[in-house]
């Protein structure tokens, strides 16, 4: 029978014993949490990866608000749109109207009946917030406000902005006019993704125009260096906004807060949403696009292999400290026979991350393939049926 103070070292050295066991397998199979994102004092607000799409953090992102002048990140997208088009071009004159000219709000202060070249226009949008470029632009691109309206909203339906329509191309109050921080996501990362020549003025700390130098309202821009864009806007319905992008080691992050209640909250508030992001997240190109990462054998072709790959770079966003973690599995499809045209679809790769997918994209053609001649086809026959599974 144990004695008391035997018991008391047994049960001591037991709790030992169970600690010595349980406590590095704890630490081992512990999965690292992602920290909730922090409070943010807006209206709505989303951050979000722009080469992956993946949301980190979002409140009220599909609630259609009033966007002042964020609408005009729509304006100068489709302007961009229409001098890749080879319809506009940035040293072509525009001539001010007396509707443009008159315009209210925020101004570049452009002259009535003067020609001002699209370039500058569009930097007075950018950097100056004018909304008499505003309407300027509009008026030269589609003959009158109203038009250039519909033009925005085909290409905010193009893009997938569910909860966004457009009345004006300057963000001036209107009843039928609104977007959602979502929606203003998606635009932004599709401008950046499309127009990188051109997304650098929105960095631009300052334009002088009619010997008139404003600064740029994105307080961002002078705080932190990896900042480069976007823009802001305000009215008292809208409150304080601002849609900000930020790029730090090749991971670019796009922020769009809405509804805050000064200059320095709206700045504030896309600061914390960036720096929560870049601190727990990290992004990863795993493929290149349009490069080979599979050699398939193709059959009665006149080439007797066929290179696949991906569209596009291949990202993905997970918590930092994970990326040992990541899985990939190519699947080719089976008997490929000539002909191929590049770009068909010829199989899939797919990403996991602890047995939760985190993209899946197909492989395609980089090449055509044509059929061979008829010797190689006849011979590539030849050999299938003897390679059928069923074959004696």
């Amino acid at each position: 029978m144990l004695s008391i103070k035997n018991f008391t070292c047994f049960k001591f050295l037991s709790i030992l014993v169970l600690l010595s066991i349980t406590i590095p397998v704890l630490a081992e199979d512990a999965e690292i949490d992602t920290p909730a994102p922090p409070e943010i004092a807006a209206s709505a607000f989303i951050l979000q990866d722009h080469n992956t799409g993946k949301v980190l953090a979002e409140n009220n992102a599909d609630v259609k608000l009033a966007p002042a002048s964020l609408t005009k990140i729509m304006t100068v997208y489709v302007v961009f749109r229409e001098i890749s088009n080879g319809h506009l071009h940035l040293s072509d004159l525009v001539t001010v109207s007396q509707k443009a000219w008159r315009t209210s709000g925020s101004k570049m202060f452009i002259d009535v009946n003067t020609q001002v070249a699209i370039e500058d226009l569009l930097k007075g949008v950018i950097i100056q917030s004018g909304n008499d470029a505003s309407v300027a632009l509009a008026e030269h691109v589609a003959g009158n406000e109203l038009t250039f309206a519909d033009m925005m909203n085909q290409h905010a339906q193009r893009l997938g902005m569910v909860n966004s329509h457009f009345e004006n191309s300057d963000g001036l109050p209107s009843s039928n006019h609104y977007t959602s921080a979502r929606d203003l996501g998606i635009l932004t990362s599709a401008m950046i993704k499309e127009f990188p020549e051109y997304y650098r003025w929105f960095s631009q700390k300052e334009f002088t125009y009619n010997k008139i130098t404003q600064q740029n309202r994105n307080m961002l821009l002078s705080r932190d260096e990896s900042v480069d864009g976007v823009k802001t806007g305000h009215t008292e319905e809208a409150g304080y906004c601002l849609v900000a992008s930020a790029l730090r080691n090749g991971m670019r992050l796009i922020s769009v807060v809405m509804g805050t209640k000064s200059v320095q909250a709206r700045a504030i508030e896309n600061q914390n949403l960036l720096n929560y992001g870049f601190r727990f997240f990290e992004s990863h190109r795993l493929y290149q696009g349009k490069a080979s990462i599979n050699e398939a054998k193709i059959w009665k072709g006149d080439s007797n292999t066929l290179q696949l790959g991906l569209s596009e770079d291949l990202f993905v966003t997970i918590p930092r400290r994970l990326f040992n973690d990541i899985k990939t599995e190519l699947k080719v499809d089976t008997n490929i026979t000539a002909p191929v045209k590049e770009g068909d679809k010829l199989g899939s790769v797919n990403v996991t991350l602890k047995d939760q997918i985190l993209a899946t994209k197909d492989l395609i053609a980089l090449k055509t393939v044509n059929k061979g001649n008829i010797m190689q086809i006849l011979y590539d026959t030849a050999l299938q049926m003897i390679n059928k599974p069923d074959a004696k």
